[in-house]
C-alpha cells in the first residue's frame, strides 16, 4: 500500500481529497432525497398525529408539515440533483453552488425546529459539509475567478437611457404586475361569469357609495 501511495505525486493527494468529500456530500443529499421521496423521513406516526397540536413538541409539529406535497418532493428532487451534480466530474462546480442555499436552509429548519441536542448534533455536522463545500470551490478557484468576472464586471443593460425614463421603472413595473394577473382575470370570468359580475358590481357599489 504505501509503495504504491510513493508512487502517487504529491499534488493529486488533495485532489483526491476534494474527490472523496464530493462524494461524501453528493452521496449523503442522493440518500436524504431518496429518504423523502420514498416517504422515509418526513411524517409522524398515527399515534401522534391523534394527539392534540397543543401536546405535541414543535419537531414532530414541523415534521408533518414537511411530510405535505408538494414541499416534499421539492426538497428530495433538489437534494438528488445536487447530489448527482458533485459527484459528476463536469457538474461537480454547479453542485457545489446549488448545495450551500439547500444545507443553510436544512440547518435553519434544524435549528429552529430540532430539539437542542439533535440541533447541536446536525449543527456541526451540516457545518463541516458546508466547510467541505467551500474547500471544493476553492480547489476550482480558477473557474471560480471567470465566474466572479462575468457575475461582477459584465453585467449591465445593453443600451443607455434617458434619466426620465429609469424614473418611470415604478410605473411600468407596476404595469407589468398587472399584466400578469390579467390572464388569471380572463380565466376566472370565462368559467364563471355570474360571480365575476357580482364581484365587480359589488366593488361599484362601493365607489359610488
Amino acid at each position: 500500500m504505501m509503495k504504491l501511495l510513493k508512487k502517487i505525486p504529491r499534488e493529486k493527494y488533495w485532489d483526491y481529497f476534494i474527490l472523496a468529500a464530493r462524494f461524501l456530500i453528493g452521496w449523503t443529499f442522493l440518500r436524504y432525497g431518496y429518504s423523502k421521496m420514498v416517504d422515509g423521513q418526513f411524517g409522524i406516526s398515527d399515534a401522534e398525529l391523534a394527539t392534540p397540536l397543543k401536546d405535541l413538541d414543535l419537531f414532530r409539529v414541523s415534521w408533518y408539515m414537511f411530510d405535505q406535497q408538494p414541499f416534499k418532493a421539492f426538497i428530495g428532487i433538489s437534494q438528488l440533483i445536487c447530489g448527482a451534480l458533485l459527484i459528476i466530474n463536469k457538474t461537480a462546480l454547479l453542485g457545489a453552488f446549488l448545495f450551500l442555499p439547500i444545507v443553510t436552509t436544512v440547518l435553519l429548519i434544524d435549528l429552529t425546529f430540532m430539539p437542542p441536542a439533535m440541533a447541536n448534533a446536525f449543527t456541526w455536522r451540516l457545518s463541516f459539509y458546508i466547510l467541505l463545500d467551500f474547500l471544493i470551490l476553492w480547489h476550482y478557484k480558477s473557474k471560480m475567478e471567470v465566474i466572479w468576472n462575468e457575475v461582477w464586471q459584465n453585467v449591465n443593460t445593453k443600451f443607455k437611457y434617458p434619466v426620465w425614463l429609469y424614473l418611470l421603472l415604478p410605473i411600468v413595473a407596476i404595469a407589468i404586475e398587472i399584466a400578469g394577473v390579467l390572464p388569471k382575470a380572463l380565466f376566472y370570468i370565462i368559467l364563471n361569469p355570474e360571480n365575476a359580475w357580482s364581484g365587480v358590481q359589488g366593488i361599484l357599489n362601493k365607489i359610488i357609495s
